[in-house]
Parts: structure tokens; C-alpha cells; sequence
């Protein structure tokens, strides 16, 4: 018999590194603001708590859209450990970031929606070590006004530096040694969230031409 393949996850499925009280999310900034975060294990002043902050529970997603670490402004990846309360609270008060014919009575009542909420669900293509899209989705959440300062202020636990471990990774698929790379992995499990904003079924988002849903960082 040949070796069997692994399920393919759900479509709409969380998945991170957590613990009972706690979940990983990753964000990669300049190293004039990642370093301070990653010394002090807090967000500086210089962090700006008014605009909209994406974070991310999937490691490799966030190695695609900083390219590693490589991309201008985004050289320093940190793992920013926030309480689930706080998660769970912003997941349960979000909206879709994009409009949902079947989901959404009609754009006008997602418009209201969204002002409304504190936070807004993409779900974009997971990636693979190589960075290729995997046929199902990973969630980026989006905190604005009082959910952004509650997570710079009062959700954070710790920040730590992930760009070493990036490094080696990455390091590690171009020497052609992805097992190896595979086992340094953070162990992203499906986490039990209260319910998600999903698309529907038949979702068209408006997306970039390798299927990332376009959105602000």
C-alpha cells in the first residue's frame, strides 16, 4: 500500500500556536520599531495605535508577504503572543473586509457592519514552504481603533524575534533540505474560535493575481 496523504484542511479553518490562555500571531515591521518591540516585549509610543494593524496566525503566510524578512520595512519578524480573550473578542465583534452577495443582505448593510466593527477577517491562500498557495485559506485579522490599542496595551503577553528562526528556514528550503525546515515549523494546530465571518461557498473576493485578497498590512 502507498503512503497515505494527510486531509486536506477545511477551507475557512484557523490555525495557530497556542496554548490554553494564549495565541501566537506574526507581524514584520522596520527594525526601528520590530527591535524596541522585541527588547521590551510591548509595542514603543512610536507604534501607531490609530491606524488599522494586521496580524496573522500563519507563520508562512506572513514569510510570503515579507518575503522572509527581505522586504523593505518588514526585516524584522516578530511572534507577538496575545491573550485568546482578546483574540476570541475581536473574532467574535469582526466583520468581512470585503463586501458578500448571500452573506451580507445587500453593500449598505456591510458598509454599517464594517464601521462598526472593530475588526475584519480576510482569509487568503495558505502557503507552503516554498511560498506556493496551498488549495485552502488562512485567516489575517484586522484591528482598528479601540481592538488595536487593546492589542498593543493590554492583550500582548510577550514579542519575541523571529528573524533568526526565518533565516534558517529559509535557508534550509534553498539548500534543498525541506524536511529540516519543516520540523523548525511552529506547530500551528486548528484553534477553537468562536464563530468566523467565512465567504460564502461561491466566494469571488477581489484578489491579487496569486489569490491574496488585496488589502492594506
Amino acid at each position: 500500500m502507498g503512503a497515505m496523504t494527510a486531509p486536506t484542511p477545511p477551507q475557512h479553518e484557523i490555525r495557530a500556536l497556542h496554548t490554553d490562555t494564549t495565541v501566537t500571531v506574526y507581524q514584520a515591521y522596520s527594525p526601528s520599531l520590530g527591535l524596541p518591540a522585541a527588547r521590551d516585549g510591548r509595542f514603543p509610543p512610536a507604534w501607531k495605535r490609530d491606524r488599522m494593524t494586521w496580524i496573522k496566525p500563519s507563520f508562512l503566510w506572513m514569510m510570503y508577504r515579507c518575503g522572509w524578512g527581505t522586504k523593505e520595512g518588514q526585516e524584522t519578524v516578530l511572534a507577538v503572543e496575545i491573550t485568546r480573550e482578546g483574540f476570541d473578542r475581536a473574532l467574535a465583534h469582526a466583520e468581512l473586509s470585503h463586501y458578500e452577495r448571500g452573506v451580507h443582505p445587500d453593500r449598505a448593510a456591510w458598509q454599517r457592519s464594517l464601521r462598526r466593527a472593530p475588526a475584519r477577517v480576510q482569509w487568503d491562500p495558505e502557503r507552503d514552504l516554498h511560498l506556493n498557495r496551498l488549495p485552502y485559506r488562512s485567516l489575517q485579522l484586522g484591528l482598528a481603533g479601540d481592538a488595536a490599542r487593546r492589542y498593543a496595551d493590554e492583550w500582548t503577553v510577550s514579542v519575541r524575534d523571529v528573524t533568526p528562526l526565518a533565516r534558517e528556514i529559509h535557508e534550509l528550503v534553498r539548500a534543498g533540505r525541506s524536511d529540516e525546515a519543516a520540523r523548525l515549523l511552529p506547530a500551528e494546530l486548528p484553534y477553537p474560535a468562536p464563530v468566523v465571518p467565512v465567504p460564502h461557498a461561491s466566494h469571488r473576493a477581489r484578489s491579487g493575481p496569486d489569490g491574496e485578497v488585496l488589502a492594506g498590512d
